[in-house]
């Protein structure tokens, strides 16, 4: 009789082709999210797409590789992995290497694309924090030992990512970390502890910078100065609002033409999307991949016989699932702007080529979860 860890390792089907659905899905709406900035850009409405169909190969390619990859191989090389990456996170401050836009230093630039070494960070923060906690697993609740290092490494990472500044990072960083460490079996008093001076350091950095405060205050009250500070927000509920059930049909959205939107092809693309699409297909098309994404990803986890692919699988799921959520209620005005991008849909070859990565790495954990 042949026992299940002589069977032939299974690859999720479902986790597959809803991942390349996701991509396929954000591919079609970025071509018409970005064609008019794309004109006005480079005068070719294609410009945008063509860039990411560039970087979906790449992906692609990075998603073949690591679902062949045994995901224990990243457990001896996550804390190097990680090293490298906190470092080209903060590599954005020096002179010469970091690019300035709009505000923020988030990008080093290559010459032929822009880098953001921190949607990097993402997944080497998970593959470190699944490794720290299974290496740590008898005593995940001792407070100098566990507890007191993994807060160390929470603060280096809040103080990098709002120096930048990319708070809605750190709200992706700081909330998967959390969850790991409490899916690790760490005591609600702590976590308790945890959020309560994450809130408290949150509330602190806002009260301190006036555009955060400034973005609070627009969350609380979306009708406040509509023309400043608020313009943004006003114009993300006119464009899904503008929607309605049906919407307005592909390539027929008002707002991207107007150019009202910053960033319509990135972090806003959701809203555009809305409008074209309307309500119902929104629901049927990519929020119902997101919940089958997250449905088979916390699947894999939970069948997971191993410590360390069980917290790795958990984390990955997290990562995508809590920024979509998050970028979909910026849009909404559910929660204040934070400037993230919708995972496989808005533009961006860093965090498209990183969230094939990992999802190939999520996937070799679910072939290999019972052998």
């Amino acid at each position: 009789m042949i026992t299940n860890r002589f069977k032939k390792p299974q690859v999720d089907l479902i986790l597959t082709l809803v991942t390349f659905a996701l991509v396929g899905f954000g591919l079609i709406m970025l071509s018409s999210v970005s064609s008019v900035i794309s004109f006005e850009n480079f005068g070719n409405p294609n410009t945008y797409l063509y860039k990411q169909l560039v970087f979906a190969a790449m992906g692609i390619a990075a998603w073949f590789v690591a679902q062949k990859i045994d995901y224990h191989f990243w457990k001896k090389i996550a804390l190097p992995l990680f090293v490298i990456s906190f470092v080209l996170t903060a590599a954005v401050f020096i002179p010469g290497v970091g690019f300035h836009y709009n505000g923020a230093t988030r990008w080093i630039n290559l010459g032929f694309t822009l880098f953001q070494p921190s949607e990097v960070l993402k997944l080497s923060i998970i593959l470190y924090a699944a490794t720290y906690f299974d290496t740590h697993r008898k005593d995940v609740n001792s407070f100098k030992r566990t507890f007191i290092p993994f807060c160390v490494l929470i603060i280096l990472t809040a103080a990098m990512m709002l120096k930048q500044p990319d708070l809605g990072t750190f709200l992706v960083i700081g909330s998967v970390s959390i969850a790991m460490y409490f899916v690790a079996g760490l005591r609600l008093t702590y976590i308790a502890s945890v959020l309560g001076i994450g809130g408290i350091g949150i509330l602190i950095m806002i009260k301190k910078s006036t555009y955060r405060m400034q973005r609070l205050l627009v969350f609380l009250d979306p009708e406040k100065d509509p023309l400043g500070i608020g313009f943004h927000v006003n114009q993300a509920l006119i464009a899904v609002g503008s929607g309605g059930f049906w919407g307005r049909g592909f390539g027929k959205s008002g707002q991207k033409y107007t150019g009202y939107i910053p960033e319509a092809a990135g972090d806003s693309a959701f809203a555009i999307i809305a409008e074209e699409l309307g309500f119902l297909k929104i629901v049927a098309m990519p929020i119902l991949l997101f919940t089958l994404f997250a449905w088979r990803g916390y699947t894999i986890a939970n069948k997971c016989t191993d410590y360390f692919g069980k917290l790795v699988a958990f984390g990955i799921t997290s990562w995508v699932i809590f920024q979509a959520i998050l970028n979909i209620s910026t849009m909404v005005a559910l929660a204040p702007l934070t400037g993230v991008p919708l995972p496989f849909i808005s533009n961006g070859g860093t965090s498209l080529v990183m969230i094939l990565f990992a999802s190939g790495i999520l996937l070799n954990v679910s072939k290999y979860q019972n052998k």
